[in-house]
């Protein structure tokens, strides 16, 4: 069965449909925006779907091999992941229509006046091996 990455994105991405900032939701709407997604986990656990789900810290920095025992810490000039990735659901399913699916599901999870959030995710198959024709 493939696998599926659904990426969720702090900001640099398509705006959502309900695009109130989630600075500005109050801590009970902010509570049912993770109880839902660990409600969807509860249930793709018990279907043997799910294979990992964690959200990310907002903190993080680049890391970069430059010799022998200096191992640097730089902050660009890139993108950050920091800045984009606000965590990830892996599935493992029987096919791409399920994967979009969970995923149309995942985006629909309920943010500011309990509205749901329509997020923009990242769905993205786990290679099995590199392609042939690099």
């Amino acid at each position: 069965m493939p696998k599926y990455l659904m990426l969720k994105h702090y900001r640099g991405g398509r705006a959502p449909l309900n695009d109130v900032p989630m600075t500005q939701w109050s801590p009970a709407e902010f509570a049912a925006h993770v109880a839902y997604m660990q409600d969807m986990e509860r249930r793709l656990l018990s279907t043997g779907e799910l294979v990992s789900s964690e959200g990310l810290a907002m903190d993080g920095v680049w890391v970069r091999y430059d010799g022998e025992g200096k191992p640097p810490i730089t902050d660009g000039p890139f993108a950050e992941t920091k800045d984009l990735i606000a965590g990830w659901m892996l599935v493992d399913v029987e096919s791409y229509e399920r994967a979009l699916e969970l995923a149309g599901e995942l985006s629909a999870a309920p943010a500011a006046g309990g509205r749901p959030l329509g997020e923009w995710l990242e769905l993205r198959e786990v290679m099995d091996a590199p392609p042939a024709d690099l």
